[in-house]
């Protein structure tokens, strides 16, 4: 079954001596569209991320965020010593220069220096053999939460071809009666035109073959069962398909629109109008389909 290109996956494990979240989005994009967003220390591994990721994902827009999950201290990189050390600088400072005022947490926290001591102290150099997994188990879930998805959206998908087919067979069988109704409308134009003058049955025969052999729908008939059997056969064999459905879809639309054009039937030509409507339902639920 194909996968819908809207998931979402998450996962965390230890890298040295911290912990690492990752968070997976996918949704619907034309192509392969990496977002990642990633700490410092780890945007060296954005093309192994990258690589890793389009191995599991085919098609769409994929945000992937990798943050540590660590206390609040460390996520904000504060080195407590160091900010002593600047407090009593400070204090010294405004004694020295007989100056009044308090030393403040936000002042403190106007020091770049003091969050980058932080920072650079609690950093740490983490291989991408410590992220891999962690990443992999993320996208493991996002492409399990894209295949539920996907296995709804191709059921649907399924459901109106289905219909395609079912309508197909119902033009089939008024191929017959349509003939005799195109003769009858040929006979009764003819003799409003001839009046009392005699016209060859055989002419009118050949005539009405003349305007069969102009309509006939029967191969167009043919290349949309195909069409249908090979959509079937897609959501069946577990690729990704949206790419595949798309063509066929386009295809299907060709042959219904001829069927359409050609049948000069008000029966089929509600037929069409009702095949186009699935064919249009088909193609909505392909905005989400890998």
């Amino acid at each position: 079954m194909g996968l819908s290109m809207t998931g979402f996956g998450t996962a965390e494990g230890a890298v040295g001596t911290r912990r690492l979240r990752v968070e997976i989005r996918t949704v619907n994009h034309r192509f392969f569209n990496l977002a990642p967003r990633l700490p410092g220390d780890l945007t060296a591994h954005e093309a192994a991320l990258r690589d890793l990721l389009r191995r599991s994902f085919d098609r769409g827009h994929v945000a992937v965020t990798l943050t540590y999950v660590d206390d609040d201290r460390a996520r904000l990189g504060i080195d407590p010593d160091r900010a002593a050390e600047v407090k009593a600088d400070l204090e010294a400072l405004r004694n020295r220069l007989g100056m009044g005022g308090e030393v403040t947490l936000e002042l403190l926290l106007r020091f770049p220096n003091l969050l980058d001591a932080g920072r650079d102290r609690q950093a740490e150099s983490v291989g991408w053999d410590e992220v891999a997994p962690i990443v992999e188990a993320a996208a493991a879930e996002c492409v399990v939460a894209r295949a539920r998805e996907g296995a709804v959206l191709c059921e649907e998908i399924a459901a109106r071809l289905a219909a395609v087919g079912a309508a197909a067979t119902v033009v089939e069988g008024l191929l017959p009666g349509r003939l005799e109704r195109e003769l009858g409308r040929l006979r009764a134009a003819v003799a409003a035109i001839a009046g009392d003058v005699a016209v060859s049955e055989d002419r009118l025969a050949q005539e009405v073959a003349v305007l069969a052999d102009r309509a006939d729908i029967t191969e167009e008939l043919v290349r949309l069962r195909a069409h249908v059997a090979a959509a079937e056969a897609a959501l069946r064999d577990g690729q990704p398909v949206g790419k595949r459905l798309g063509f066929l879809a386009q295809e299907l639309g060709r042959e219904v629109n001829t069927i359409g054009s050609k049948a000069n039937d008000a029966e089929i030509a509600h037929l069409v109008v009702a095949m186009k409507g699935e064919l249009e339902k088909v193609r909505e639920q392909l905005e989400n389909l890998e």
